[in-house]
């Protein structure tokens, strides 16, 4: 059981995500017994070592989840009008046409002036930041793919491993690109990534270049951790910028 919420409606928020993701019969995630402002029950779960087996499995279902599908990028969980989080940090929620506006201007933008306001990046900085924002928000990455059903903050701290296979965990779950989920796993050294790779492309195959692109999905994570963990996700987020606008500038 969980009892400091991130804020009122954030353990609400978090049980409307884990069931929004289980309606989609793909990723298994944690069963929540019982929820209110003030904590969250959920079902005990035995970690175990996680196999390539798995791995490959885990895969196949985050694809499933994803092709569940979402009515717009940036919306909330179905049935949830409340406040959204990604950890401790409030998560913007709405109705976007286009992936790059939504993600500039809710996923990456809002987080960086944050991180000045911790002093982990500096105001030059930001520009910076918000000059590949714009490029973002133009449209230059978007593509026809329709909103997927994302965890959201899909780091490997947030998947457990267990004897039956791969749980999700505290989903910062809204409608967004497919690629951002991967791309989180990637960054926070998820087992036996190749094989979960494998397993999802398998079931929905990859766009070409999306390996290149990963650095584009990564700047929503890296802008949350420069908030609240410190100057050096500021200089990864930076590090991150350079390399969308290089992707940018060879399109």
């Amino acid at each position: 059981m969980k009892s400091d919420p991130a804020g009122p409606g954030a353990y609400p928020a978090e049980a409307a995500g884990l069931a929004w993701l289980a309606e989609a019969r793909g990723a298994s995630c944690v069963t929540v017994h019982e929820v209110d402002d003030r904590h969250i029950a959920l079902a005990e779960l035995k970690e175990s070592r996680p196999t390539r087996e798995a791995a490959h499995r885990f895969g196949a279902a985050l694809a499933i989840t994803h092709r569940a599908g979402a009515p717009a990028f940036g919306c909330p969980p179905e049935g949830w009008s409340g406040p959204c989080f990604i950890g401790r940090q409030p998560m913007p929620v709405g109705d976007w046409r286009g992936w790059g506006e939504f993600y500039a201007d809710a996923r990456v933008l809002p987080y960086a002036e944050r991180a000045v306001e911790r002093g982990n990046l500096s105001k030059a900085e930001l520009d910076r930041v918000r000059r590949t924002g714009d490029l973002i928000r133009s449209g230059i990455f978007d593509d026809d793919e329709p909103p997927a059903r994302l965890h959201g903050d899909l780091w490997a701290g947030n998947v457990m491993w267990t004897a039956t296979g791969a749980v999700l965990l505290d989903p910062a779950a809204h409608g967004g690109h497919r690629e951002t989920d991967l791309a989180m796993l990637a960054l926070f050294g998820a087992p036996f990534l190749a094989e979960v790779l494998a397993g999802y492309d398998d079931v929905s195959a990859l766009r070409e270049g999306w390996r290149e692109r990963v650095p584009l999905h990564q700047l929503f994570p890296l802008a949350v951790h420069a908030v609240g963990h410190g100057r050096s996700y500021g200089v990864e987020l930076l590090r991150a910028c350079a390399a969308v606008d290089a992707l940018a500038a060879g399109t």
